[in-house]
């Protein structure tokens, strides 16, 4: 409409342009036509202009007297149309100051208008994404460490409410994959305490499936799970050393992460068989790579740490931040994958220099941590021994370390 009026608004200026025009045109040919010997006019005195006008035109345009003037023939036509080209003159001044305010206002309606459309400020506090872990409280618990030189949460009872982070998974539909060898004699020494507890206190809430490796799947215990849990057992070979098969674990997890955890299950954990659970093991320990504190460790000084210092060791480390235990490890299932492909790697180039990690895979768990730092850490609550006498920072025993028989289980 703004354009069609300002169309509307150059037609009259036009219109108006074109009759002065006119005007101009027939006063120039009475100039012209004026007769021979009609005597000549004089100059005008007072005006702003010299030229010579037929002295009907002076009289009509500079009011002049009209004595002595015999252009008849244009008398009319001057005096006509010089009155109406003033008329029209002020009325295109008047039109151009009228479209002058149209305009300033039309320009103001329009940023108005404009303003109208724009989103209005709230009041409200703008709602972000919330990172459940956000809600730790990092000061909850003051005589021990609760967040690593790189920012990643270590987790102790007390700093998370159970009920917020539960709820964060449950909507979020986390599931989780828990991996624990038995093989030989550790089969019929662990795996139902193992099974039984988890089932007590592992990830209440969640849909969780154990998998089982080991070489004698009929004599694996049933088990009464949960709805939304279930178990899965799955046979691997015996290998003649209880140190090979600590380490080729690393390549069985890998394997049934690509052909069947990745499409199910968004996280990993893998847990040694020989521990039993005795508290909530819950949501709060889930994260994208997650590695525990061993609890011999966790309060020493690196210098103590038992790291491999055998250069010739892919595991070497000449120094580290902590020492973790590989009883327990997880994260999502790529980070999952990407930390045992990397261990076994390594460790199959140890074998062809003839060459063994001080503590296995944990060496080499350990070396992968080092460069990959976890982006959570798991206090000793998660893994205990009973035997340690000092037990002042632990105010939850959530797994505990079974009895270890290894002269009767162990492979030499």
């Amino acid at each position: 409409m703004w354009r069609i009026g300002h169309c509307r608004h150059w037609i009259s200026l036009h219109t108006c342009t074109t009759s002065l025009n006119r005007d101009h045109f027939l006063i120039r040919n009475a100039i012209e036509e004026e007769p021979e010997n009609q005597p000549a006019t004089k100059p005008y005195q007072k005006g702003t202009t010299s030229r010579r006008f037929p002295a009907c035109v002076e009289r009509r345009y500079l009011q002049l007297p009209s004595e002595g003037c015999g252009c008849r023939s244009v008398k009319a036509i001057c005096s006509g149309h010089i009155l109406r080209g003033r008329n029209i003159w002020i009325f295109c001044c008047l039109v151009l100051l009228v479209l002058g305010v149209i305009s300033l206002n039309s320009r103001y309606l329009t940023d108005t208008v404009q303003r109208m459309d724009l989103p209005v400020a709230s009041t409200e506090p703008p709602r972000h994404f919330v990172n459940v872990d956000d809600t730790l409280n990092f000061g909850a618990r003051p005589a021990v460490q609760t967040r690593t030189s790189w920012r990643a949460p270590i987790i102790w009872e007390g700093m998370f409410d159970p009920k917020v982070f539960d709820q964060k998974h449950i909507q979020e539909n986390s599931t989780v994959a828990l991996t624990v060898f038995a093989v030989g004699r550790y089969l019929d020494a662990y795996i139902k305490t193992f099974l039984t507890s988890a089932e007590q206190h592992f990830m209440l809430g969640l849909p969780v499936t154990y998998y089982v490796f080991t070489d004698l799947p009929d004599k694996v215990p049933n088990i009464t799970v949960a709805p939304q849990r279930s178990l899965r057992v799955m046979q691997v070979s015996k290998h003649n050393r209880w140190q090979d098969i600590s380490m080729m674990r690393m390549k069985t997890i890998s394997e049934v992460i690509e052909l069947e955890l990745r499409h199910h299950f968004r996280y990993v954990f893998c847990f040694d068989v020989d521990q039993e659970f005795k508290g909530r093991f819950g949501s709060e320990a889930l994260g994208d790579s997650v590695a525990l504190l061993h609890a011999h460790y966790y309060k020493a000084e690196e210098p103590a740490f038992t790291y491999d210092r055998n250069v010739k060791s892919k595991a070497f480390m000449k120094t580290g931040d902590y020492y973790y235990h590989a009883a327990i490890f997880g994260g999502t299932w790529e980070n999952v994958k990407h930390l045992v492909d990397a261990c076994y790697l390594n460790i199959m180039v140890d074998k062809m220099h003839d060459v063994e990690a001080l503590w296995h895979d944990e060496s080499h768990l350990n070396k992968y941590f080092w460069i990959h730092k976890p982006s959570k850490l798991l206090s000793p609550e998660y893994c205990w021994d009973e035997s340690i006498g000092d037990k002042s920072d632990i105010h939850v025993f959530r797994l505990v370390w079974a009895p270890k028989h290894y002269d009767t289980l162990r492979t030499k």
